[in-house]
Order: C-alpha cells, then sequence, then structure tokens
C-alpha cells in the first residue's frame, strides 16, 4: 500500500466512524504522521473466524472498535437473512470489558435495521448465560460481546447459531463474506430503538438449570474460596451456590467486582503465573477445602486444591486433572451418553470412559466442536473448559462446572477423602495420565509461522530420548477429524507419550500439548511414577524447543 492509499482509507474510515473516541484517536494518528502505526492498522482487517472477532481495541479495520462491530452485525445478519431467518431472534450478550456494552448496543441495532429481532441481555452477565438463552429462547442466533481472559486493551465478539453452540466451517466463511461485501457504514441501517433489553427471567431460568447437574440430596458441606478475576461471575455462581445450599463461597474482595482494567493481575487468566496468588492469599486466612476461580466471563473454572508439598499450601489442579474428576464424579452418578474432549487434551478421559461403557470421542480444539458431538453428555478441554449439562449450555460453563466439582468435594469430605485421594485412584486404575503444554507468547506472529515450517521441514526423530514413531500433520485431516492447523508426534515406548503443536485460535501464542503415561502399579508406585513423569516432560519441552527454534 503506497503512502497515499494509507492515508485514502485511514480517512474514508475517519469519515465514517461511529466513535467520538476513535474518531479523536485516529485524527491524532493522521495529525501526528505516525506511519508506522497507520500502516499497522490499515494492513487489513480483522478476520472473522471460528473464533468470530478478537483483538486489540483502537481506530482501524485490524482493531476491535464500533465500526468493525457494525460491519460484523450486519454480515452476520445477512447471512441469517440468506438461511431464511428473516424475522427471527438474535440474542445479545456482554461482559464488562471496555466498549463492550457499545459493541452490544451497536449489534440490537444493526440486527433491529435489518429486519430481525433483537433481544440484549439485563447487563454484563456469564457467556454461559447467553448460550442458555439462545435455547432457552429459541433464538437463531446469539452474539457475545468478550475477549475471555485476553489483556484488558483486547475485546472480542463470538458468534453462536440456533443450537447454541459456536459457528463452525464453513457458516464463518459464508458470515466473513457477507462482511467483506459491505462497502460502507452508511448502508447499515441502524435505529435508536426497536430491541427488547430482556429482564431477569432468563438468568432465572439459567440459576433453575443449575440446579439439575447436582443430584437431589448430596452432601453440599464442601467450603470453598472463590475469584471472579474482576470479570462477571460473581453474582450468579454466588446465587447458585446459595440456591444448592452450599456454605456462602469466600470471595477474594479485591478482584470480585467486574473490573476491565484488571489491576490485580498481569493477565486475567487463572492459568497465568500470579493471577492465583491473591485467591491462595485468602485461602490461607479461611482454610476452605478448595479454591475456584472463574476466568472474566466466567466459561471456564479453574480449582486448587491444599497441598502441603508446595510453596503457600496450595496447587492449581491442571485442566485434565479436573477434566478426569467431573467424568469420574458423573459415571458414579450413573451418566450415561457421550464423553468427549478436544485432542490437545488427556488420553484419562477415553480410559475413564472406557472402564464405564460410556461412548467416546475425541474433535478438534474448541467447544464448537465438543458441542457438535452427537449424544454428547459431558466435554471438556485441558484449557478450563468443561460442559457439564450440555442441554441446558451447549458449551464450556465456569459455573456449573464449579457446583459440580464442589458437589465432588463434599461427597469425598464425607467419606474423609479429598480431590487428591480420587486423582490418586484414578492413576492406579489407568495409570499416571501427566500433562504439561509449552505455551509461547510473541509479539510477533512471524516467529509462530517460523516454529510450525521448521517442525513441518525437520521433523524431530526423537524427543527426550524417545524415537518420534509417528509425526501427523493434521492440515491433511485425519480419518475421525477435519482439517486444522497443527503437527501430532507419538513416542516409542511403554511411556504412550503424545505431543500437539499448533497456534492459539485467540492469542498471540503457539501451544504445545505434551502428556505421558507411566503405568501405576499401586499407590505405593505413585511417587517414582510421578518423577519419572516430570522428568520426561522436562526433557520433551527442552528437545521440541530446540527443535522448533525456540
Amino acid at each position: 500500500m503506497t503512502q497515499d492509499d494509507l492515508l485514502t482509507r485511514a480517512q474514508a474510515w475517519l469519515a465514517e466512524d461511529p466513535d467520538q473516541e476513535t474518531r479523536d484517536e485516529l485524527a491524532a494518528l493522521l495529525d501526528g504522521g505516525a506511519a508506522d502505526e497507520l500502516a499497522a492498522r490499515f494492513a487489513g482487517t480483522l478476520q472473522f473466524g471460528t473464533a468470530g472477532l478478537r483483538g486489540e481495541l483502537g481506530a482501524g479495520p485490524m482493531r476491535m472498535n464500533r465500526s468493525v462491530v457494525i460491519r460484523a452485525a450486519a454480515g452476520l445478519a445477512a447471512y441469517l437473512k440468506a438461511k431464511g431467518q428473516d424475522g427471527g431472534l438474535v440474542v445479545i450478550g456482554y461482559d464488562a470489558r471496555y466498549k463492550s456494552a457499545d459493541f452490544a448496543r451497536d449489534t440490537a441495532a444493526v440486527m433491529t435495521g435489518a429486519g430481525l429481532r433483537a433481544a440484549l441481555l439485563p447487563r454484563p452477565l456469564p457467556t454461559p448465560v447467553l448460550a442458555y438463552a439462545i435455547r432457552h429462547l429459541g433464538a437463531v442466533a446469539g452474539v457475545e460481546v468478550t475477549a475471555s481472559h485476553n489483556p484488558p486493551r483486547d475485546n472480542g465478539y463470538k458468534v453462536y447459531l440456533g443450537d447454541g453452540s459456536q459457528i463452525v466451517p464453513p457458516a464463518d466463511a459464508e458470515i466473513a463474506a457477507e462482511i467483506d461485501a459491505i462497502r460502507s457504514l452508511h448502508d447499515v441501517p441502524r435505529p435508536e430503538t426497536g430491541w427488547e433489553t430482556l429482564g431477569d427471567e432468563v438468568l432465572d431460568a439459567y440459576l433453575e438449570r443449575t440446579d439439575a447437574v447436582l443430584t437431589p440430596g448430596s452432601p453440599r458441606t464442601a467450603r470453598t474460596v472463590y475469584t471472579a478475576m474482576h470479570g462477571v461471575g460473581k453474582d450468579v455462581l454466588t446465587a447458585a451456590f446459595a440456591r444448592a445450599g452450599f456454605p456462602p463461597p469466600a470471595l477474594v474482595a479485591a478482584q470480585a467486582e467486574p473490573d476491565p482494567a484488571f489491576p490485580t493481575v498481569a493477565f486475567p487468566n487463572p492459568e497465568e503465573p500470579g493471577a492465583m496468588d491473591l485467591a491462595f492469599e485468602a485461602a490461607r486466612a479461611v482454610d476452605p477445602d478448595l479454591v475456584i476461580a472463574n476466568d472474566p466471563d466466567a466459561d471456564r473454572c479453574a480449582v486448587a486444591v491444599p497441598d502441603p508439598e508446595v510453596v503457600g499450601g496450595w496447587r492449581m489442579l491442571r485442566g485434565d486433572e479436573v477434566g478426569a474428576l467431573l467424568a469420574a464424579h458423573l459415571v458414579h452418578k450413573g451418566a450415561t451418553g457421550v464423553f468427549a474432549e478436544s485432542i490437545v487434551s488427556s488420553s484419562l478421559l477415553g480410559r475413564i470412559a472406557e472402564a464405564a461403557g460410556v461412548g467416546y470421542e475425541e474433535t478438534l480444539t474448541g467447544f464448537k466442536w465438543i458441542a457438535r458431538v452427537d449424544g454428547l453428555r459431558y466435554g471438556y478441554e485441558e484449557a478450563l473448559g468443561y460442559c457439564v449439562d450440555p442441554e441446558g449450555v451447549r458449551d464450556k460453563d465456569g459455573i456449573t462446572a464449579a457446583l459440580l466439582v464442589t458437589e465432588l468435594a463434599s461427597v469425598l469430605k464425607e467419606q474423609g477423602r479429598t480431590l487428591t485421594d480420587l486423582l490418586d485412584d484414578l492413576a492406579v486404575a489407568h495409570g499416571l495420565h501427566a500433562t504439561d503444554q509449552l505455551s509461547v507468547r510473541v509479539e510477533d506472529l512471524s516467529v509462530i509461522a517460523n516454529a510450525m515450517a521448521a517442525l513441518r521441514e525437520r521433523p524431530p526423530v526423537t524427543l527426550a530420548g524417545l524415537t518420534v514413531v509417528s509425526a501427523e500433520d493434521l492440515t491433511k485431516g485425519t480419518e475421525a477429524l477435519p482439517p486444522t492447523d497443527g503437527l501430532r508426534y507419538h513416542l516409542e515406548g511403554a511411556y504412550k507419550a503424545r505431543v500437539i503443536v499448533r497456534p492459539s485460535g485467540t492469542e498471540p501464542k503457539l501451544k504445545c500439548y505434551l502428556e505421558v503415561v507411566v503405568p501405576v502399579a499401586a499407590a505405593v508406585d505413585l511417587a517414582p511414577a510421578r518423577a519419572t513423569a516430570h522428568e520426561l516432560l522436562v526433557a520433551i519441552k527442552r528437545d521440541l524447543s530446540a527443535a522448533a527454534g525456540l
């Protein structure tokens, strides 16, 4: 793009931007001759994919702003009308991030102007409430304005269709084509009124549904510390706990209320180093049975348990550990149907399902795939996402997952046992499934592309001294999976080691998922098995980093 082309594009964008804040920002860049910054913002457009949109807030087509959102909403409306859904209902939810309420209102206006019916949730609420509302209200689509656990400067736009699950191909490409076909925002009608703002009836119906995940009369004695991570989970989770009859969670006060600046954490993600420090501090003060955290839009659930062997006395469970615990609990409760997980999650779920005689299926990464499994009863992903009530919420749900894990902790507490004891039982029954992740956050996305290219051109022959016996390029798809940008390696030997490498779909990260399975004959073998697993995972991580040029 020449300098003249860049200035022409920027001035045209400025002329139709409906937001005074981003108009001022872009005008300042133009007046200051900030060529590099303008080039970054006008190098293309934010790509609408299977996660919808997600990006940094700011002016221009490569940022999240009202102009981009209005185009996305208009493209979605055109897609729905082309599918014969004219007049159908679109439900819109939003979190408490910067601009979320504005983006939600713009979406409602666009839907109304396009001849669809629009309904806004009454205030910032957890994403699973929106996913529930789509099915509950018989909507043809839903939109959630959220960037989940991304940094404060980001926002996003997640799209669901009428089945209550997120879009997958080819819908994403078809919506993107409709977005690209919009020439000017002046062509998009945006009335000032005409949509509905819902009351609390939908939230009440969701909360009533949360009771369904618990067994009537089950123990409800486990005590918890809870953090909302500056997000929107607190009121809904505490209401759900009160309905269920659990002791009120002790709240991490500094993180309890929504705050788009996320002032106490570097990244508002329970998996990130330091994010749980305040929760652990609260736990040391009140001595609960477990610590529970939601991410800012409360679709994920993190769990921590007392552990005298770690500094500070509390240990975060890996998502795979919580996934296995919830599966074991559901099996004990007599659940039937299909248990599903993504390919990057632990193979332990398959072992549990096989032993219980229930169905099992692997999908590509993301709940947009897990939610579409026929006969789904339970689905999980290692990144702290759990679907424990697919008939109610066909997506991950951090509220119902928190209820179910607290019920499990209560059942075990009545037996004088803990979540850690049950994990030990599962290791003895099925082998110690130890997982880890190598996650590399980048400023320059070419680092990810170069790493993937290096691994494709020179696949590792050994990792941790174990021969790589199969190397699959998942862009070609498999018998069971459609194509995706990823690599999968299986290693030789008794440990059934597995590695999957893929770019993150929602953040500038390269993610490598590692698993080793160490046989365990009896409980006495657990400590040496954990030591062996740790050594293997460290060595695989080291060798994989070298192979990828990281």
